[in-house]
């Protein structure tokens, strides 16, 4: 093969450079032998060519290291270093005949990041703003230009991104005209968007509300509305609240419904009160968490609301109406003024309601005997009362004289100050304003003695103790005496019926009842006691029995369904209900309820666990199951039944425990039943009542209690962190 000519060179070419010759390879005897070698030592062997070469080689890298060749014949030749320790290599090293060198490491890839690198950028692009430095786009609005950064703008707001990103005219031109919003607004939302900062107070924060939601920069609409939840005002929350709704913030909408709801009594004194929608109004005046003290500060609230503007909104009088509990007001208010209103009188509607208040006031004292039970029958949270849980007993089996309250509006769980003596299977009941806890067993005796919790002093003094020494012990309210029935001791169960004057503070002997009832529940109906189940000292009772106090004697009235002995007995809507208890020593979950027109136990539905030793009570329209043992362990859980909630199904008679006349189909309500907040300790052998007091004087007590330290004063008394 001819050699190929050498490539002619043009006139204008430069010269070819002069490669400097390459230094002399280094003699072994050039190294000292003391002299540190830090490098790590790299052999290159190539395995194409039986070529010597004497050099040794060091180098600085740690990572593979690559290098290519080229031959006469334009081929290419990749060589890889392999890392070794530090040696000393020989002055000769073969090349071997393969072109590929390879480097072995074992050392994994990293990635940098530069922390303040979008910080440091944002501010780089806030000098060119500020220098007007490589702008792109001109903003004008009203009579105000601003020369800014278009894709600043589309990273901050989705209104510019979609303008910019789209085939939108604007996104080509660089004069874009806004609208409708003010020029100080915009020019806030644009150094927002190149700093993260924005001023917000009481003269602008509407303004920018409204224009971040036009331009949909939600991160300084969320500031605006915290800001303005936080500035919340009788005076201000119902225009808050009307522009919140304009702008579709339903999360301002909610916190401000919940602020006229809690600060109702001041709103209606303000002249905002009078621009509420009807529509808000009358969601506010049908919530059951309106924060009132009384339903005749609900209905005088309605009444100034109407005559605002009595032209227009007189034919919203009888809806609103229909959402105030007329039955619940004091009958003297209800005559005096609420029938004798004019507006009233001139609506059937009106009347209609005026004559169900009428009938139930009436049903109280017995002069009616069956009213059609309605929401308007069901006290509102905030004055339903406080349901207190008493002293009990848990795993360590010591009792308790701790007391936990519950806010039936905040759904949640208190202490109060405890009582005077550890007591657990104590009767418990509420009298005029008085919460009464008697008998029960101490850890070491059983009891006669009682005390009596007053709120407003937030104390508990002793009263006279009982003529017998009893735990598991029923009490009721009948009138204004207090009924102390049935109990046991080590010994045996009673019958014996002891009734307590609070005005001379004595207590007397009544007949007895006709069976020995330990653990018995008991509860107050139409002037009538009845007592529930209970333990006659070999086994659990399902017999019940009526008390009638005109005459001193004891009837017995139809059985159970179940067999009980420390269960939860209540009344609702005029029936007598029982919870829970044990059949001996198996605990229950059921539940059943006792007509007494005509005497007929009913089963109802289960509650969600087996509760013995539960306490019951009634609380807004509700009954309330409070801890309890479930067989195997205490419980500190709660659960509430509403006859009112759910929907009319058809459902096989497996549905229901026990039998129905035999049927195997049949129509009923299913109702359910709702998990509440737990009691702080689990307990049972509690009692439970509610007591009519302002839950908010309770409160402030609760702040006087030691709460220092883990866990509550309760907790920490019993034993948990």
């Amino acid at each position: 093969m001819s050699e190929v000519p050498p490539i002619p060179r043009r006139k204008d070419s430069l010269p070819i450079p002069k490669v400097p010759p390459l230094p002399p390879v280094p003699n072994r005897k050039n190294y000292l032998p003391t002299r540190p070698r830090p490098w790590s030592v790299i052999q290159l062997t190539n395995t194409t060519t039986t070529a010597t070469t004497t050099t040794a080689i060091t180098t600085t890298t740690t990572a593979a290291i690559t290098t290519t060749t080229s031959t006469a014949t334009n081929t290419v030749v990749t060589h890889r270093t392999k890392i070794s320790s530090p040696r000393r290599m020989s002055a000769t090293s073969r090349v071997s005949s393969s072109p590929e060198l390879k480097l072995t490491v074992d050392i994994p890839e990293t990635t940098f990041e530069a922390p303040n690198h979008y910080h440091e950028s944002f501010k780089a692009l806030w000098e060119f703003y500020n220098k007007q430095q490589l702008c792109d786009l001109e903003i004008r609005v009203g009579k105000k230009s601003i020369r800014c950064h278009r894709v600043v703008l589309a990273c901050i707001s989705n209104y510019f991104k979609g303008m910019f990103t789209s085939d939108m005219s604007e996104s080509k031109e660089g004069i874009v005209t806004i609208h409708d919003i003010d020029e100080q607004s915009l020019q806030s939302l644009i150094t927002f968007a190149y700093t993260s900062k924005i001023s917000l107070n009481v003269d602008n924060v509407q303004h920018l509300l409204y224009a971040s939601s036009i331009l949909q920069m939600e991160t300084v609409a969320q500031a605006c509305c915290n800001f303005m939840q936080k500035h919340l005002h009788p005076t201000n929350c119902v225009g808050v609240r009307n522009f919140a709704e304009q702008h579709g913030r339903t999360e301002l909408v909610k916190v401000t419904d919940e602020y006229v709801l809690e600060h109702f009594l001041e709103v209606v004194e303000h002249e905002e009160f009078a621009n509420m929608p009807y529509k808000v109004f009358d969601g506010i005046v049908s919530s059951p968490n309106l924060n009132v003290t009384s339903e005749v500060q609900v209905y005088e609230g309605v009444m100034k609301w109407v005559k605002q503007d009595l032209f227009k909104r007189r034919g919203y009088l009888p809806k609103l109406l229909a959402n105030i509990k007329l039955p619940l007001m004091p009958l003297s208010y209800l005559m005096d003024y609420v029938e004798t209103e004019e507006l009233l009188k001139k609506s059937f509607e009106c009347r209609d309601l005026l004559d169900e208040a009428k009938h139930y006031q009436m049903s109280l004292t017995n002069l009616v005997l069956e009213v059609k039970v309605t929401e308007r029958m069901k006290p509102r949270r905030s004055y339903a009362g406080v349901l207190f849980c008493v002293g009990g007993r848990g795993a360590a089996g010591d009792p308790f004289q701790s007391i936990e309250c519950y806010d039936y509006r905040k759904n949640k769980w208190f202490p109060v100050t405890e009582m005077n003596t550890r007591r657990r299977h104590v009767g418990v009941c509420a009298a005029s304003g008085l919460l009464y806890a008697i008998g029960g067993h101490d850890g070491t005796k059983h009891l006669s003695s009682g005390e009596v919790f007053d709120p407003v002093t937030n104390t508990w003094s002793n009263i006279s103790p009982m003529g017998t020494l009893r735990r598991g012990i029923a009490l009721a309210c009948l009138g204004g005496p207090i009924y102390a029935i049935g109990g046991l001791d080590d010994a045996s169960c009673f019958n014996t019926v002891e009734r307590y004057d609070p005005s001379t503070d004595t207590w007397t002997f009544l007949s007895s009842m006709k069976i020995p009832r330990g653990g018995v529940g008991v509860t107050a109906l139409k002037g009538f006691l009845y007592a529930v189940g209970g333990n006659d000292g070999s086994t659990s009772l399902d017999s019940c029995e009526r008390y009638d106090p005109l005459t001193n004697k004891w009837a017995p009235i139809a059985s159970m369904k179940k067999r009980r002995a420390g269960a939860g007995v209540t009344v609702l809507n005029g029936m007598v209900y029982a919870v829970g208890g044990f059949d001996d020593n198996a605990p229950l979950h059921s539940m059943e309820r006792y007509d007494p027109v005509t005497d007929v136990w009913t089963l109802m539905p289960s509650m969600s666990c087996c509760r013995g030793g539960v306490g019951v009570a009634t609380l807004g329209g509700k009954i309330f199951a409070v801890g309890g043992h479930d067989g195997s362990s205490y419980l500190n859980s709660v659960e509430a039944f509403d006859p009112s909630y759910g929907k009319k199904q058809t459902l096989p008679l497996k549905e229901w425990e026990g039998e129905l006349d035999g049927r195997h189909l049949m129509r009923y309500q299913i109702r359910r039943w709702e998990m509440m907040a737990d009691v702080e300790v689990c307990r049972a052998g509690a009692g439970v009542a509610v007591l009519d007091c302002p839950v908010e004087q309770l409160e402030d007590m609760r702040k006087t209690l030691n709460t220092s330290g883990p866990g509550s004063v309760i907790q920490r008394q019993h034993g948990k962190k």
